[in-house]
């Protein structure tokens, strides 16, 4: 008996999630069915320790690997090879070890007469909801090259705003290391020296450096205190996380910081925008769109919004008015999507809104980033010129003693 992970719709329009224990996915549709739920995906939920049981995440599929794939992949069905002899080659070809063994179940899924987005649609740690849906639009539709190549530039501008945000923040994030690794050692190693010697030369210690060589001797004895503090800390919001509560907490954390918090939105808008607007010009319904919109927008405050979302759009109301009675989306998102169903171009108008906010993002990124390496480097100053007043100050005391 297979556990299956559903997502349906209730008698008053509320979106659930659950898992069930069937036989068949005939079974389960039957079971829910019976409790009035209308389901709008279905799906076998991966086992303990293959990756959702792990507290660390289990292994995926690098997305360049991803990007080649599909881009390989549409290449060749467009030059006319049958779609199993694409698979053997992309199998053999490629070096991701992921990718290789999804690849193998995916070919001999689809030699005994699986359709390709069932097939992919058992390795969520591969191919997420996006990728097997347009999959199945562009199998029902015929253009499966189209579709695939399709999803290999939207993965390609996905990779490239990645590589550009971790570029810009490279080297702050250097510093900031530098900065905590080089405090830690003047704490620890070198004030402790110091106080040795003054302690020996019978010196008047002033209260700041008293203070100073507090912090020093605290550092040299619990080290091993802060070091499990921190990792504590770390297991401690790993663990929160994986609870429904806390990991919406923290996502709606995430948005109210300042300035980082503007930088998640606009990325989350971003990604709303162009994934949306990919799945609704590839053929993908606008409810079934928004479903997995909301499923990969990475932001369970705005998984929550698109839900509200649909539940308005099924009781006739027009797109932009939830979003925009969410306070989630800027008015600039609102207004574009409004044009855009009006015009009957949303899917335009939703990838111009994409490229706008990555283009956003990458120029908040910069700026924040220019703002931040002159900060660091007063405040490194600021503790340096502080140690070192400190310091000073008894040696200054004992060079007046000697006088």
């Amino acid at each position: 008996m297979a556990t299956y992970q559903y997502t349906a719709v209730d008698a008053s329009g509320k979106t659930v999630r659950g898992e069930v224990e069937a036989d068949s996915e005939s079974l389960v549709l039957k079971k829910l069915h019976d409790q009035q739920l209308h389901v709008t995906s279905l799906s076998l939920a991966k086992k303990k320790g293959a990756g959702s049981g792990r507290l660390f995440g289990g292994s995926k599929v690098k997305l360049k690997n991803l990007v080649v794939f599909s881009r390989q992949f549409a290449t060749m069905i467009n030059a006319g090879i049958p779609m199993l002899r694409c698979l053997e080659i992309l199998r053999t070809q490629t070096k991701d070890p992921v990718l290789k063994e999804a690849l193998t179940t995916v070919h001999s899924d689809v030699s005994s007469g699986t359709s390709l987005n069932e097939a992919i649609g058992k390795h969520p740690n591969v191919f997420n909801k996006l990728y097997v849906n347009m999959v199945k639009a562009a199998e029902v539709g015929g253009v499966l090259d189209t579709i695939l190549d399709r999803l290999a530039n939207f993965l390609e501008y996905e990779l490239e705003v990645r590589s550009k945000i971790k570029s810009a923040m490279m080297y702050p994030v250097m510093v900031l290391v530098f900065s905590i690794v080089m405090l830690f050692a003047l704490f620890t190693f070198v004030l402790p020296k110091f106080k040795e010697i003054f302690e020996g030369m019978n010196v008047e210690i002033p209260p700041v450096t008293a203070f100073l060589f507090g912090i020093g001797d605290f550092f040299q004895a619990y080290w091993w205190l802060m070091f499990l503090a921190a990792f504590g800390a770390f297991i401690g919001l790993k663990m929160w996380g994986r609870s429904e509560a806390g990991a919406y907490q923290i996502d709606a954390l995430k948005l109210r910081l300042p300035i980082v918090g503007e930088i998640i939105l606009k990325m989350s808008v971003a990604r709303f925008a162009r994934t949306f607007g990919t799945l609704i010009s590839s053929g993908v319904p606008m409810m079934r769109a928004l479903e997995i919109v909301g499923e990969t927008s990475g932001n369970r405050v705005l998984t929550e919004a698109i839900d509200q979302a649909r539940i308005s759009i099924r009781d006739g109301s027009k797109l932009s008015v939830p979003m925009e009675q969410s306070g989630l989306f800027p008015a600039m998102v609102t207004h574009m999507v409004d044009i855009g169903e009006e015009s009957g171009r949303l899917s335009e108008m939703l990838v111009k809104v994409g490229d706008f906010y990555d283009q956003e993002v990458e120029q908040t990124v910069k700026g924040l980033t220019s703002m931040i390496e002159p900060m660091l480097i007063i405040f490194m100053g600021v503790i340096v010129g502080f140690i070192a007043i400190s310091v000073m100050t008894p040696i200054f005391k004992l060079v007046n003693s000697i006088n």
